[in-house]
């Protein structure tokens, strides 16, 4: 029932070499830096032959106003790091996004709440690092209520993920959640990728978006319940449509959903459960009350054993395949990928940053992993050629 191992890859699925993981933070990354016990929520990107590293460290996984966003940069490839800037906003901060848009690395992120026991969703904002190398003044883009997850370009725009909502999931008047994409020219001011169309998905939460090597959309979305369903959709939109996909459902609940493309097959990275067959929708028809089934879901998600896992996904089909976990355990997702050579973006070799607890947990369940401390490291990928 705990140890789910899924089925081996089937024939002619990506093979996949994985390095031996580096410490980041606390570690090299760090140094000189007040960091906390929790440090979690993370981002890479490449900019003028510099690998800069961003995320969020805290006393805690949860809430807290002691929260901050460090900004790192190497420019050796990640073996020595020089600080660039901190966000303190007083307030919990998290999802931090690094984006490089018409020659300059901007930064996107989203403020929450001050307690612990809520999730409290506020603005959206952004910071570019400008040409003297300072990192300009935070600019809020968004009303409150608002959590961005994505920041890609795509069709010659720069095009946001977000979902409204969430902080009133598990109330007694909830809201199902909603996911929309918008699209700017400039990174700073945005409107509705397809205002005809601004909904792009109902009910999902955390959404992947990448553009494919042919042109299409691929997106990935977290169903948490109640409304939506319990799961992931995997969805795909034509390049005159990016905003209008067709879904297809699956049973895994994609947290975290990082993709990737890799000489033209799409890749996730995600959480993977260990348990009840690595499903998060169990089919359960009760309780009838959808809010009590998503808790009871909610619930036993909690008490089991995660991973991180890289999946193959089908852009046509719409399915997701089990390749491999990385060395992961307890609190543990939330990945990013860069090509470690950024000349040769499309050699099979990425550079991927993730968080976990300490790896020696391997049986610890997520909720055990929350309370506990939580360290970054990097380790290489390398996916064989076709």
């Amino acid at each position: 029932m705990w140890d789910h191992r899924p089925p081996a890859p089937p024939a002619g699925a990506p093979a996949l070499g994985i390095g031996a993981p580096r410490a980041l933070v606390p570690g090299p990354a760090s140094a000189g830096l007040a960091v906390g016990r929790s440090n979690n929520n993370l981002d890479l990107a490449w900019h003028e032959g510099r690998l800069t590293l961003a995320w969020r460290t805290a006393p805690t996984h949860f809430a807290s106003p002691e929260a901050a966003l460090h900004i790192v940069a190497s420019e050796d490839g990640g073996r020595t790091w020089r600080h660039e800037h901190t966000v303190a906003q007083g307030r919990d901060v998290r999802e931090p996004r690094l984006v490089v848009w018409r020659g300059e690395l901007l930064l996107y992120w989203f403020t929450a709440g001050r307690s612990g026991t809520a999730f409290t969703p506020d603005r959206i904002w952004v910071s570019g690092r400008g040409p003297d190398g300072r990192w300009q003044d935070p600019e809020p883009i968004s009303d409150p209520d608002h959590v961005v997850w994505r920041v890609r370009p795509i069709g010659g725009r720069l095009v946001l993920s977000t979902y409204r909502h969430a902080a009133r999931l598990f109330t007694a008047d909830p809201v199902p959640l909603a996911v929309e994409l918008w699209a700017s020219d400039d990174g700073r001011t945005w409107e509705h990728l397809d205002p005809d169309h601004p909904l792009v998905h109902d009910g999902g939460s955390e959404t992947e978006v990448l553009e494919l090597a042919d042109g299409r959309v691929l997106a990935v979305v977290r169903k948490e319940g109640p409304e939506g369903g319990w799961g992931h959709d995997v969805g795909i939109a034509a390049p005159d449509a990016p905003a209008r996909f067709r879904w297809r459902s699956g049973p895994q609940k994609t947290d975290s959903p990082l993709l990737i493309e890799d000489r033209g097959r799409p890749l996730l990275i995600t959480r993977r459960t260990l348990a009840l067959g690595g499903r998060y929708d169990l089919g359960w028809r009760r309780p009838t009350d959808p809010h009590r089934r998503t808790r009871a879901y909610q619930g036993l998600y909690w008490l089991t054993p995660k991973r991180t896992a890289v999946y193959a996904v089908d852009p046509d089909g719409l399915a997701v395949t089990w390749l491999a976990d990385l060395p992961s355990a307890g609190d543990t997702a939330f990945a990013a990928a860069v090509p470690v050579d950024p000349d040769r973006p499309d050699g099979g070799r990425w550079l991927v940053a993730n968080y976990s607890s300490p790896f020696a947990g391997a049986r610890r369940p997520w909720v055990r992993g929350q309370l506990g401390p939580t360290r970054i490291h990097a380790l290489d990928l390398t996916v064989a050629a076709p």
